[in-house]
């Protein structure tokens, strides 16, 4: 069967969506729906593939009713259908590459010998990124971040990227710090509500002329 979405149907989405200010906290996401939203994040890309994130779902009223105090007292954090944080990697090293070659090996069937060129070749990259390894590993959870809101604004779904957080807070209060990761920035996703004005507004971005070069 092919599932190819068409051109048009893509920019029908992209064009319907845009960051919820007040989310219906009386809809919920569907679970089949939700689930496929889940499997979007855990097949986004990443740099070799390493994946240096976490995703954290919170459900738990409480504890997302604390995050909000520390979300600028943003509504979407507890108004939301769902609520997760991204999280990165913090001082990725040879460890991490090591678990991902086993996955390797262990999905494809590999012998862990026949990856030693990989393995070697990620090592090295890891090793160079000295101090810059942390920023590194913040932008391949934006990656996913862009995964997310592309594949629920596909499915019909709402949602609004969220930078206005207490990262340390939010380390804290998850339970990030002792894992190796630290919050970057989260997405709320749910339903609009019908009286939030900001989906009534056109969608403002320079002509593809002006941002788009061709050489």
């Amino acid at each position: 069967m092919d599932s190819t979405l068409q051109p048009t149907h893509l920019l029908s989405a992209l064009n319907w969506r845009y960051a919820v200010k007040k989310f219906d906290p009386t809809r919920r996401i569907p679970d089949a729906t939700w689930a496929a939203l889940e499997q979007a994040l855990v097949l986004s890309p990443s740099s070799y593939g390493l994946q240096p994130w976490r995703f954290v779902v919170v459900s738990d009223p409480a504890l997302r009713a604390r995050l909000r105090e520390v979300s600028w007292k943003q509504s979407q954090v507890t108004d939301a259908s769902h609520f997760v944080v991204f999280a990165s990697r913090v001082g990725v090293d040879q460890a991490d590459v090591q678990r991902y070659i086993e996955r390797i090996a262990e999905v494809r069937g590999a012998l862990l010998e026949s990856l030693s060129g990989f393995q070697g070749m990620l090592a090295r990259t890891v090793s160079s990124l000295g101090a810059n390894g942390d920023a590194w590993t913040a932008r391949q959870a934006y990656i996913a971040l862009g995964t997310l809101l592309t594949s629920a604004a596909v499915l019909g779904i709402d949602a609004c990227p969220m930078e206005g957080i207490d990262g340390a807070r939010y380390d804290e209060s998850l339970g990030l710090a002792p894992l190796g990761y630290h919050a970057l920035c989260a997405a709320a996703l749910g339903y609009r509500a019908a009286d939030d004005g900001y989906a009534s507004n056109k969608k403002v971005r320079f002509p593809a002329e002006q941002v788009i070069l061709r050489r």
